[in-house]
C-alpha cells in the first residue's frame, strides 16, 4: 500500500495505516493545506473552487472528506459530481473559480486515488506553488472559519454536457461533416465517467455508438491503462460489430487511444500524431510534446511548415512550453491531446471531435489513415541501482559518452541519433533508471534499450 505525496497532489491507495495509504486524514489534511495555501494567494476570504471526480468505488468517499475540508476552511464548492479531468479544467474559467480539485488516480487500478489540484486558470500548479502545498501540510498550518464564516456547496451536474458544447463550438470541429460520413465506433469507457462524456459527444455529432463497459460504476472490468494488453475485448467488438473504429479512454478521460477497423491499435503515440496532422492542416504553426513521446510529431510538425519543441515530462512542463513557443497544439505521447483554442491540459473530447473531423475530411479507414504517418517503434525499460550508486553520476557518464550526438539534459539525458533517440529518466522514489527508446523497427528499438542498459551497467561498474 502507498502514499505518494508530490507537487502535482497526492496519491494512494484506499484504506490501511495514516501516512502510509490515502486514508480519510490524509485526504482531509492535504485537502486543507491547498485550502489554505488558496486562500493565501487569493487573500480572499471565500474563495471558490471547483471539485470533480471520477467513478471510483471510493470517489464518493474522498470528495465528501474533501470538500467539507474547504468548507470549514470558508471556501465555496462548485460540486460536479461525476466528471472528468478536462471537464473539471474547462469549469473553473467558466465558473470564474479560484481554483479546482479533480478526485482521480488517473490510469491507476481501483484501489488507488488521488486529489489532481488545478489554479484560476483550470491547469495544475507549478511547482513552486505545489512545494507551498505539501510544506502547510506537513506543518499541519491550517486555521479553519468559525461557525458564521463556513463556506458553501453548490451542486452543478450540467458540466458534462456544457463541456460537449464546448467542444462541439471548437471551429475546427464539424460534426455535420461526421454526421454525414455515417461512422460506428465502439466505446471502451473501463467503466468510469468517460462513459456519459464520451457517447454523449459522439452521439451528438451523429456517431453511431456501440458502447463497452461504459456503466459508471468504478468496477473497471480491466487494467485501466489504455494500452493494446488490455484492449482486448474493443478489438474484439471493433471486428464483430465492423465497426470504424474502436476507442478507449482512461478513468478520468484525459487519455486517448485508437483501434483500426482491423482491431489493431492505431498507437497511442498517434492520437497526437493525427490531431496535430489535421490542426497544422487548418492553422499552421508550432507544436510541443514531451522528451519521451515519438519523433512522429516533430516530422508531422515540420511538413506543415512549423517548429516542434520537447519539454520535460509531465503536463505542466508541457504547457509551459507551449505557452512559451505559442504552439498551436501539443500533448503527450500518452494519448493527451493539449489544445488551447479550448484549454490547456489534456483532452480526450477535444481529441475524438478533431480525429473524427479529419477521418471524414481524408475519406479513409483508420488503417489507411496510421500507414499515411512516420513508422516508429518504441521500447520502454528501467534498470534496477543499488541504493550505493549515484544516479547523476551515472547518466552524467552515459551524456559523456555521447557528447558528439545531439543531447537534451532538461529532464535526465536524451541523445537525438539521425534514426533514433535514447531518453534516461531517473525515478525520484528508488533507484531506478527508466530508459525508453525509438526508432525505425520494434527491433532497433529494442537492441538500443539492450545496448543502453549495458553501457549503464558498464559505467556503474555493476
Amino acid at each position: 500500500m502507498t502514499l505518494i505525496k508530490s507537487i502535482s497532489g497526492i496519491r494512494g491507495t484506499i484504506g490501511g495505516a495514516v501516512g502510509d495509504n490515502l486514508t480519510p486524514v490524509d485526504a482531509v489534511k492535504f485537502a486543507s493545506a491547498y485550502g489554505s495555501w488558496l486562500k493565501n494567494e487569493t487573500n480572499k476570504e471565500h474563495p471558490k473552487v471547483v471539485v470533480g471526480r471520477d467513478a471510483r468505488i471510493s470517489g464518493l468517499m474522498i470528495q465528501q472528506l474533501v470538500m467539507n475540508s474547504l468548507v470549514g476552511l470558508g471556501i465555496d464548492i462548485i460540486d460536479l459530481g461525476l466528471s472528468t479531468t478536462p471537464t473539471v479544467e474547462v469549469a473553473v474559467p467558466l465558473e470564474k473559480a479560484d481554483g479546482g480539485i479533480i478526485l482521480t488516480a488517473s490510469h491507476n487500478p481501483k484501489q488507488w486515488n488521488a486529489l489532481k489540484l488545478l489554479n484560476d486558470k483550470g491547469e495544475f500548479l507549478n511547482a513552486e506553488n505545489g512545494k507551498k502545498i505539501l510544506e502547510i501540510a506537513e506543518n499541519d498550518a491550517y486555521i479553519f472559519s468559525e461557525v458564521d464564516d463556513l463556506g458553501s456547496i453548490t451542486i452543478n451536474n450540467t458540466y458534462i454536457d456544457k463541456h460537449i458544447e464546448e467542444v462541439l463550438q471548437l471551429p475546427l470541429v464539424n460534426a455535420e461533416l461526421v454526421k454525414n460520413a455515417g461512422f460506428k465506433v465502439v466505446v471502451d469507457a473501463v467503466n468510469s465517467t468517460g462513459g456519459i462524456a464520451v457517447p454523449g459527444l459522439l452521439k451528438k455529432m451523429g456517431v453511431t455508438v456501440v458502447e463497452l463497459y461504459c456503466e459508471p460504476t468504478g468496477h473497471f472490468p480491466h487494467n485501466p491503462e489504455p494500452l493494446a494488453a488490455h484492449l482486448t475485448d474493443l478489438s474484439a467488438l471493433v471486428v464483430k460489430e465492423k465497426a470504424d473504429l474502436g476507442l478507449t479512454v482512461d478513468p478520468d478521460v484525459d487519455r486517448l487511444a485508437f483501434m483500426s477497423e482491423d482491431g489493431s491499435m492505431f498507437g497511442e503515440e498517434y492520437t497526437l500524431v493525427a490531431c496535430a496532422d489535421f490542426v497544422l492542416g487548418k492553422n499552421p504553426g508550432n507544436t510541443v510534446s514531451n522528451l519521451s513521446s515519438s519523433r512522429a510529431l516533430r516530422d508531422i510538425t515540420e511538413k506543415h511548415k512549423g517548429s516542434y519543441e520537447a519539454s520535460a515530462v509531465g503536463e505542466v512542463n508541457v504547457v509551459e512550453k507551449m505557452k512559451t513557443n505559442n504552439a498551436v497544439i501539443g500533448g503527450e505521447g500518452n494519448g493527451g491531446i493539449i489544445y488551447p483554442e479550448l484549454h490547456y491540459g489534456r483532452d480526450s473530447l477535444v481529441g475524438i471531435a478533431l480525429f473524427l473531423t479529419h477521418l471524414a475530411e481524408k475519406k479513409c479507414t483508420v488503417s489507411e489513415l496510421r500507414n499515411s504517418y512516420p513508422s516508429y517503434f518504441m521500447s520502454k525499460n528501467k534498470i534496477q541501482l543499488t541504493p550505493d550508486l549515484n544516479v547523476d553520476e551515472i547518466l552524467e557518464g552515459f551524456h559523456n559518452k555521447h557528447k558528439t550526438e545531439e543531447v537534451t539534459t532538461i529532464d535526465g539525458v536524451k541523445v537525438d541519433f539521425e534514426n533514433s533517440w535514447v531518453h534516461l529518466r531517473k525515478s525520484n522514489t528508488e533507484p531506478i533508471i527508466r530508459i525508453y527508446t525509438e526508432a525505425l523497427s520494434q527491433q532497433e528499438a529494442d537492441d538500443l534499450a539492450a545496448s543502453t542498459i549495458t553501457t549503464l551497467k558498464d559505467i556503474a561498474g555493476m
